[in-house]
């Protein structure tokens, strides 16, 4: 096939896809299990826009050099069941909280992650993705709040508890697998060096004691994440198996179910301390949820290029081709 015949085709395809986007006057599906997670995020009070918008940057737009036209935008999110309207609110409140900055080309607007946005949901992002969990070597980091005056010890133990600190006992928080560098920063952002005290165990030869996986179910609720877990399962597990029946794939139904993916369980991983598995029960729901996420996603993500590659426009046209980093997701998706 000769050059000139290939970009033809890609063109036609293209056109093709833009035409069902401008076409499309359903938000629905064909398969009932999208429709059914479709449903679940419009009726959603208030609907999520702004953390959807979110995770369509960091998913999809930024492998994509980051900066897209907002029409464009409009009409890729539109078959979700959020109107222009709401669009605009959330990208003017995302950009007014320092997560987007927007670029003006004639009468166009262009959004992009500022560099503040890009760092907050890197991190995030980082353990969406991750193939696995490095070792424990069973040490621990305490942090005694005790000397901490009463509102800066609340401040500080609801930052730490989302970097995976649980309660072991009244003003003590502990963590397993603590980042040193983030606690530190954190306690310098919140004003609390002087007056928190922070200790770190030695490996203990037994790494999780009747004990203490009792100690961390009860410091970390680890039933009710459970319980979250096993309902992403739920959701999703009829949406796989759909899918896998598909004769050919469509790539609308991809892009749809590859976004609501990523949105639901990052918003789980944001919940989750990510414990080592030495501390977790033997039927951890989490490690199911991990492997159907990734094996969804390596289901769909191609198909879903084609559908982002052709609605998505930035200054320059059409997108730039995705970075490397993209197919290393999940220990790799090809």
């Amino acid at each position: 096939m000769s050059l000139a015949a290939s970009r033809n085709g890609q063109a036609a395809r293209r056109a093709g896809i833009v035409g069902a986007l401008t076409a499309h006057s359903s938000p629905m599906s064909n398969l009932a299990p999208l429709n059914n997670l479709i449903t679940r995020f419009q009726e959603q009070t208030p609907i999520r826009a702004s953390s959807l918008i979110i995770t369509l940057y960091g998913d999809a737009i930024e492998p994509h050099g980051g900066t897209v036209w907002l029409g464009s935008l409009i009409n890729l999110l539109e078959p979700i069941g959020i109107n222009e309207r709401l669009i605009r609110t959330s990208i003017f409140r995302l950009t007014k909280e320092g997560w987007l900055t927007a670029e003006k080309v004639g009468r166009r607007s262009y959004y992009s992650l500022t560099g503040t946005g890009r760092r907050r949901f890197e991190k995030a992002f980082k353990r969406v993705y991750s193939p696995s969990q490095p070792a424990w070597d069973g040490a621990w980091t305490l942090v005694l709040l005790s000397q901490l005056e009463a509102g800066k010890r609340k401040a500080l133990r609801e930052e730490l508890e989302w970097q995976g600190f649980g309660a072991m006992a009244p003003n003590l928080l502990g963590c397993p697998r603590a980042d040193r560098a983030d606690l530190a920063a954190t306690l310098r952002d919140l004003e609390a060096s002087d007056d928190s005290i922070v200790f770190e165990t030695h490996t203990q030869e037994v790494l999780a004691s009747k004990a203490m996986r009792a100690q961390v179910r009860e410091s970390w609720r680890i039933d009710e994440l459970g319980q979250q877990y096993s309902e992403f399962i739920q959701l999703f597990r009829p949406l796989w198996q759909g899918l896998k029946e598909q004769q050919q794939l469509d790539a609308q139904d991809c892009f749809l179910a590859r976004t609501l993916l990523i949105h639901e369980y990052r918003r789980l991983l944001l919940r989750d301390p990510q414990l080592p598995d030495e501390l977790l029960p033997g039927d951890w729901e989490g490690r199911a949820a991990r492997q159907l996420c990734r094996n969804l996603y390596r289901l769909v993500f191609a198909k879903a290029e084609e559908w982002l590659n052709a609605a998505l426009e930035t200054a320059d046209g059409p997108l730039p081709d995705v970075n490397e980093g993209f197919y290393r997701r999940f220990g790799g998706l090809v």
